[in-house]
């Protein structure tokens, strides 16, 4: 999607996809990882996830990457956090504490940025964007990584006919074409979940799912 589009959702708060809770698969997969309490952990499309609050909690330091300079305040008001504020050519950094969030575009980011991020949590990327933004996600993006990084993804899959996204739908086969060149790819739960999804079945859509994935990148 365009810039302007998610923009647009913001202002007009068109955010149905920001969850006003911690994500449970979050909590549930996150020790999969392994990952050190210290690590840095990269979290794209951020927006104002709660989730950031609650992987800073762990230990973690987390560099959140989001568009939407509205979402970027709101994160911080709401969370009672005063930020410390500077620009780079990444674009405006917000620091408070545990947590960096960067107001700019993720496809801007470069492997100097994210040289350091042990981890990346992915729920709300990936499906935000339509199949040729996908391949340059995870193609370009995901290539800055470092090589020791781990990453927990997280996907709904359902009928593409039957609903218009975003949120859009990544079954296993397009992430293990996405990623299976570089990471190794653990599906960790598969779940059905569209009883507790009322906006998806006024849609008309029939079956819907969530995965989870542990990625770990493949020796060089």
């Amino acid at each position: 999607m365009e810039a302007d589009f998610w923009l647009q959702r913001w202002r007009e708060g068109h955010t149905g996809f920001h969850q006003d809770r911690v994500m449970p698969l979050l909590q549930r997969h996150w020790d999969a990882l392994a990952l050190p309490a210290d690590s840095r952990v990269f979290v794209p499309l951020a927006g104002k996830s709660l989730d950031m609050l609650w992987l800073a909690e762990r230990g973690h330091h987390v560099l959140g990457v989001e568009l939407s300079p509205l979402a970027v305040e709101q994160f911080f008001a709401e969370n009672s956090l005063r930020p410390q504020v500077h620009d780079s050519r990444y674009g405006r950094h917000h620091v408070a504490g545990r947590i960096e969030l960067i107001c700019g575009d993720v496809l801007d980011l470069d492997a100097t940025v994210l040289a350091d991020c042990a981890g990346i949590y992915d729920r709300a990327a990936l499906i935000a964007l339509p199949a040729d933004m996908r391949a340059r996600y995870a193609g370009e993006l995901y290539a800055q990584l470092p090589a020791d990084c781990r990453g927990l993804l997280i996907t709904l899959e359902y009928p593409q006919t039957e609903m218009a996204g975003p949120p859009f739908p990544v079954d296993e086969h397009e992430v293990r074409t996405l990623y299976g060149d570089r990471w190794t790819i653990d599906l960790l739960e598969r779940r059905d979940i569209l009883a507790s999804q009322p906006r998806f079945i006024d849609e008309g859509v029939t079956a819907l799912s969530t995965a989870v994935y542990r990625l770990r990148h493949k020796p060089s």
